[in-house]
């Protein structure tokens, strides 16, 4: 038997503690956001969050920014975590099970991880690292990665992490802004089938960073450099004795720093976000209402087992780490979701999933995408009758592609997916619209906004919208709001980033349109709209369009100003293996005008061999955009913080012959 969702269980918490009956979730967002003292102390309840002090006031203070929540209240994000030990470990469920491209890496017990983070936690302060000092992580989704910053937040250690993907020049721009004092790194990775020897990067990091006082290395058994001085990872983590089993992770206020996260950095300095211990841990608590996970699937065999598929550069690793705040076993897996460059298998975190009996997948849209376009045999990929939930964010998911793959993966013998379609952001480390089990599927659209997110849709007036596209924004504070930006003494550079245009108000910078019926969908980012005389067009619009086309594997389309007219459209293409050009043309010109209208067929398209994506997949659309019209590739982009950085040339050549 399905155990009921968290969200139900939720609202029944609600009418045991006093509070109202709501008749739909609407009702329930609208008090949710009305009565945000109340909801919040509601969310610190039902999951139980731990402190030595109870809170007073939830919000304190709601100016944006500066909003004050929980004062005088301490909690430990780390310390919440650990609390699930004796029950996970009583059920026989572990904490991480991890595996790479080349096979299984290790599985790790509750007790065992729960020692290792207090062992390497106690060897930091040992190094000198105390509360409110930075620890910078170059490392790849492995097994260290999660020890190391459970360590940090035990003792109030502010993490921070870029992944071996990164280049040097863009984990620069992120680590020299903190000033990290202990640096944790890995001399190698296996990658896309091949052996990679980072020494060098990580020499060339230590030399950069001089606020360093000690290098701890991962050791990969693939890196020839000579660190003799370093200090050896896996001895920090191994100590025993009788302080590593009285350790217990620091009570700390609720608003200290936990981790440092960065926005993309691709047109300039990268802003360093700060999330605070208690924010994170009410935040991802409400999150985890709608994502369902760990709903007391311990009644089955496995418990509940979670992967999102992620580098340590996206925010979906915070994630991913924080699925053991549910209890859950975090599945994770580091390498290449396609395997091999030479011989690409779309079928390789499918197997994954099989394999480790995964109940809960979630990955960029991009990646189901390109997996509905392989025409993937999911009857091949091993045992999912396990998976319940598959999740999706990054990019908008077609509604097309939702369908190919519920319709393929039922086939395989695995009936009632729900999907978890979710957009937020690295600002807020969570979603601003995601999910409900409880209500309708709404393929393509998000299904709902989240609790306590004082989610609109604004208009060019400034008026609240339905039924109609405009301007993402949040009225009201969230507790996983950054607390600041590193470095922005005076404030500026936040209240410019998302307090310009509605003082008080956050604008997230993507465009919304929110159905009568509560479903939401984005329309790409509101600073990258198509306006053709006067009418506009969200970019996901057209890349619906274009891209369930068979013949079409990727698309990027910008709308470049011309001085001699409006603007010219111009849709870049990455044809399917086999496509003839003159028949996809004619289809993608077809499927616009019928789909859209003909006022947003493109004056121009271009075949390329990629289209530009940011290291957590968005496409590049406003750098793209600002190339075309002139300005130098080397001030609009960084090529270091790509995933795709070899097609920056193909396109700054295209950009100079264009503006001829």
């Amino acid at each position: 038997m399905t155990p009921s969702p968290l969200i139900a269980r939720f609202r029944q918490s609600l009418v045991d503690a006093g509070n109202p009956r709501f008749d739909d979730f609407e009702a329930l967002h609208r008090w949710s956001v009305e009565r945000p003292d109340a909801f919040w102390r509601a969310v610190w309840n039902f999951d139980g969050i731990e402190s030595p002090d109870t809170p007073q006031q939830m919000l304190a203070s709601n100016a944006m920014p500066g909003a004050r929540w929980c004062p005088g209240v301490r909690v430990n994000y780390a310390r919440q975590m650990f609390r699930h030990v004796a029950v996970a470990e009583a059920s026989g469920h572990p904490a991480i099970i991890a595996e790479d491209e080349r096979g299984p890496v290790e599985t790790i017990s509750w007790t065992a991880l729960a020692r290792r983070v207090s062992a390497f936690a106690l060897a930091l302060r040992d190094l000198g690292v105390a509360r409110g000092d930075r620890v910078a992580a170059y490392l790849p989704n492995r097994p260290e990665a999660a020890i190391a910053f459970l360590a940090c937040a035990s003792i109030g250690a502010v993490w921070a992490i870029c992944a071996p993907d990164m280049g040097v020049p863009a984990i620069l721009d992120r680590f020299r802004q903190i000033e990290p004092k202990v640096l944790i790194a890995t001399d190698g990775v296996f990658y896309a089938g091949r052996a990679l020897d980072l020494s060098g990067t990580v020499q060339q990091l230590r030399d950069a960073l001089p606020s360093v006082e000690a290098l701890v290395l991962v050791r990969s058994g693939l890196g020839t450099g000579d660190f003799a001085d370093a200090h050896d990872f896996g001895a920090m983590q191994s100590a025993t004795g009788t302080e590593v089993d009285a350790f217990e992770p620091e009570w700390l206020p609720f608003d200290h720093p936990l981790w440092i996260v960065y926005s993309s950095g691709t047109t300039g300095k990268p802003k360093a976000l700060v999330h605070g211990h208690g924010g994170i841990l009410l935040g991802s608590a409400a999150g985890r209402i709608h994502s369902d996970l760990g709903a007391s699937y311990g009644d089955r065999t496995p418990g509940e087992r979670f992967h999102w598929f992620s580098s340590t550069g996206w925010m979906m690793w915070n994630t991913q780490i924080g699925g053991l705040l549910s209890g859950a076993t975090i599945c994770i897996f580091d390498g290449s979701p396609m395997g091999s460059r030479d011989t690409p298998d779309w079928g390789t975190l499918w197997r994954f999933v099989a394999r480790n009996r995964v109940t809960f997948f979630g990955s960029g849209a991009q990646f189901f995408t390109l997996c509905a376009k392989s025409g993937l045999d999911f009857s091949q990929l091993g045992d999912l009758s396990r998976l319940r939930a598959l999740g999706s964010t990054a990019s908008p998911l077609p509604a097309a592609v939702q369908s190919d793959i519920s319709e393929r993966i039922a086939a395989a013998g695995c009936r009632d997916i729900w999907w978890l379609n979710s957009s937020g952001g690295t600002d807020i480390c969570g979603a601003f619209c995601t999910g409900n089990r409880e209500l309708p599927e709404a393929r393509g659209k998000l299904q709902c906004r989240q609790l306590g997110a004082a989610v609109e849709a604004w208009d060019e007036d400034g008026r609240s919208v339905i039924d109609a596209v405009g301007e993402l924004v949040c009225t009201r504070p969230l507790p996983n709001m950054p607390l600041y930006l590193w470095g922005d003494t005076d404030g500026s550079r936040y209240r410019d980033s998302y307090f310009d245009l509605y003082p008080g108000v956050w604008r997230h910078g993507d465009w919304l349109k929110i159905e009568p019926d509560g479903t939401c969908e984005i329309f790409g980012r509101s600073d990258a709209t198509i306006n053709r005389g006067g009418h506009r067009m969200g970019t996901s619009e057209i890349y619906s369009a274009v891209e369930r086309l068979d013949s079409v594997a990727d698309s990027l389309v910008i709308d470049v100003r011309r001085e001699d007219s409006d603007s010219e459209l111009l849709l870049f293409i990455v044809p399917a293996p086999g496509a003839d050009r003159e028949a996809t043309h004619a289809a993608i010109r077809g499927a616009i005008r019928a789909e859209l209208s003909p006022r947003f067929t493109p004056d121009r398209i271009i075949e390329v061999t990629a289209v530009p994506r940011t290291l957590s997949s968005k496409k590049l659309e406003l750098p793209i955009k600002r190339l075309f019209e002139g300005a130098p590739v080397e001030r609009i982009l960084d090529p270091s913080a790509m995933a795709n950085p070899k097609c920056l040339s193909e396109f700054a050549a295209l950009a100079e012959k264009f503006q001829r």
